[in-house]
């Protein structure tokens, strides 16, 4: 497509930050994300998504990054500290474990830094208790979720379970397919999650291995250029300077004087988060050309995913057209805020729909089956769980039996 015709078609509101044009102390120049993504060349580089997300870091203006060890996310964490040994970030430590450093997160993000984080599996939800508070005190900390297994026994493979737990703490939830998304969602998110309007924590999710230990062709934007900053007093909360007292968090006087106004501050608040994760619809639409994608959604068979479940569904396709099946495709983009008309317009016309996913409670599949009418056309599957793998011959061989045996 035509640059500038994507640029229109695609232009989030311009950025006016007074940084805007300088450099920075490294000699990047501070962009528009416009101009970053839809007028800069790009260049194709072959990487894994571990280095993929260490070259969003080294783009994104990021004032803070906590880190804390656990397997698929390690080996990114330890990368954006050579980023910081380089003078690309301010602040740069190890936390006592994945509770501390969602702390420690919000603490930067209180004084007003851009903060960044990584987590996988277990440490998500050591960590669960932090997300609702980032969101309940605006802080739009982004944090790269690489998802794996969190069930006993152990297991470090791809399961996206975790994703499930996240979907009511107030954050943003974006599912990568690919490097190339993890690298856009990545300097993306932080422009939309930092929106005055929205201002609520997001979770750049990607599936473990899958995608942070794979190796890609990734369009790179250039290296000379990076996100605006971070402008802290455009919060809809005042940040915690010297001039400013603590008010984001609240302590007795809702919580001990009355019940009635505390459950009425806390309900209202709840709601506000909600509708700050609805608004960011506009900005998201925009920066990633809309929440779904959608390939020959005409068709009466759909495949309904996201994250690399969409990769493995699109081999599936390829070997069902082989035997003459026609199959149409929706890749789900955002979770949070989730695409309700979009996947209600786009399986309008469909009477199977398959929901293959990478964990045993199939929790899109829900999400789809709560949203469009007729919901018994929704298959909840194939899944696998457990870090299993889930090849496209299951895909193909599941919806093949499915259609037999409801004699298609």
């Amino acid at each position: 497509m035509n640059k500038s015709v994507e640029l229109k078609n695609k232009r989030i509101i311009a950025s006016q930050h007074v940084k805007l044009g300088q450099k920075n102390r490294k000699g990047q120049t501070y962009t528009d994300v416009n101009d970053i993504f839809y007028k800069a060349e790009s260049t194709p580089s072959f990487l894994t998504g571990s280095e993929v997300i260490k070259e969003a870091i080294r783009r994104a203006s990021v004032g803070s990054m906590v880190a804390y060890p656990i397997t698929p996310q390690s080996e990114a964490a330890a990368l954006i500290g050579e980023l910081f040994a380089e003078d690309y970030l301010d602040e740069y430590f190890r936390g006592e474990s994945e509770f501390a450093v969602m702390g420690q997160c919000a603490g930067a993000a209180f004084g007003g830094h851009r903060v960044y984080t990584t987590t996988a599996g277990p440490g998500t939800l050591r960590a669960m208790e932090n997300f609702p508070m980032w969101a309940g005190s605006r802080l739009p900390i982004q944090v790269c979720v690489t998802c794996r297994g969190i069930n006993s026994p152990l297991s470090i493979q791809p399961d996206t379970m975790e994703m499930h737990y996240l979907l009511e703490t107030g954050m943003l939830v974006w599912h990568a397919e690919t490097a190339q998304d993890l690298f856009d969602y990545t300097l993306k998110g932080f422009i939309v999650a930092e929106q005055p309007d929205v201002h609520v924590p997001i979770a750049i999710c990607c599936d473990g291995f899958f995608v942070t230990h794979t190796k890609d062709t990734v369009n790179m934007t250039p290296e000379d250029l990076c996100l605006t900053p971070y402008d802290p007093y455009k919060a809809p909360v005042p940040c915690l300077d010297m001039e400013t007292a603590p008010i984001r968090m609240m302590r007795d006087p809702f919580v001990m004087k009355s019940n009635y106004i505390n459950y009425s501050t806390h309900a209202s608040w709840q709601q506000e988060i909600k509708a700050a994760i609805e608004r960011s619809r506009k900005h998201t639409v925009p920066l990633l050309d809309g929440l779904i994608d959608e390939e020959n959604t005409d068709r009466e068979v759909l495949v309904v995913t996201s994250g690399t479940a969409v990769s493995q569904s699109r081999e599936a396709i390829r070997l069902l057209e082989q035997e003459g099946i026609k199959v149409g495709l929706v890749k789900i983009k955002t979770i949070r805020p989730f695409p309700f008309e979009e996947i209600k317009r786009a399986t309008k016309n469909a009477k199977h729909i398959f929901v293959p996913e990478f964990n045993v409670g199939g929790w899109l599949a829900r999400e789809i089956k709560s949203t469009i009418q007729n919901n018994e056309r929704v298959y909840v599957g194939p899944h696998v769980a457990g870090g299993m793998t889930m090849p496209s011959e299951v895909i193909a061989l599941e919806i093949k039996n499915h259609l037999k045996a409801s004699g298609q």
